[in-house]
């Protein structure tokens, strides 16, 4: 784990360090690492001098299949409530990635040191996410790995990774979106099923999504000012041309507002 965390004198270089560590465990410690080593002062602001990885590292398990080719998932009995469970780890394991990648890929070259803040934020509440929620599931006798996960999350980075304003479109304003829509309707099931100390962990969960949706919008709406666009049209646009799939109802629509994503941008796609 020394080898991961260690030697990075830019924040580029952290944000890679992040990416190329594929244990668990390394990758939560190489995140928290490098949060901290931003926030002293540890790290130049500048990008790597070698470009970010195409694909993050991966742990042997769990077994990555297409999208359509997923079991699907029961929310009846313990089985169903840890396979819900599995695939929150596998989101949130996915969203460190996520955030780190928009700092090597896309941090240095917006000049703006308060980018890199804020998702030096998101990505280190993203480990600390995936860390409380693997560590509820071996309370529940499994852990991550054990079932089968997709990967659409990554494949909708690749999709967008020549463009700051197509990832921030599809990333954080589409895709993490969808989290908080869904995300009730799951804490009902785990509470109706007794399970009132996993029902928590989602609720905080959902409150800091809340935030990174809202960063995500911030720094969509502020670089659609620089360069003269119109965010509902631009947005619009960039769903259209880069996302593969549909913007499906219901929208929790109070979470959304809260994080800044009102009606216009959503409705009509």
């Amino acid at each position: 784990m020394k080898d991961v965390v260690t030697d990075a004198a830019t924040i580029g270089d952290a944000a890679c360090a992040v990416l190329r560590a594929g244990d668990p465990d390394w990758k939560v410690a190489a995140a928290e690492r490098a949060a901290a080593d931003w926030r002293a002062g540890k790290l130049r602001f500048e990008a790597s001098k070698e470009s970010p990885p195409d694909r993050p590292a991966r742990p042997p398990r769990p077994e990555l299949r297409p999208p359509n080719e997923m079991p699907k998932r029961s929310a009846k009995g313990a089985a169903g409530r840890i396979a819900m469970l599995h695939a929150v780890a596998h989101i949130e394991f996915n969203a460190i990635d996520l955030a780190w990648d928009m700092i090597a890929r896309f941090g240095a070259g917006t000049g703006e040191r308060a980018f890199i803040d804020d998702w030096v934020s998101v990505g280190a509440e993203e480990a600390q996410h995936f860390a409380m929620v693997r560590t509820r599931l071996r309370d529940l006798g499994a852990d991550y790995g054990d079932l089968p996960a997709h990967d659409g999350l990554w494949e909708a980075a690749q999709d967008t990774a020549d463009d700051v304003l197509a990832r921030l479109a599809v990333v954080p304003l589409v895709l993490e979106a969808r989290g908080l829509d869904v995300s009730p309707r799951m804490t009902i099931k785990f509470r109706e099923s007794g399970d009132e100390d996993t029902a928590r962990l989602l609720d905080q969960i959902l409150r800091d999504e809340v935030g990174h949706v809202a960063t995500g919008m911030r720094w969509f709406q502020a670089i659609c000012a620089n360069s003269g666009q119109d965010p509902v049209a631009s947005f619009h646009r960039l769903v259209r041309e880069r996302f593969k799939g549909e913007l499906k109802p219901p929208f929790n629509e109070a979470a959304r507002a809260q994080a800044g994503l009102m009606p216009a941008f959503y409705q009509g796609l």
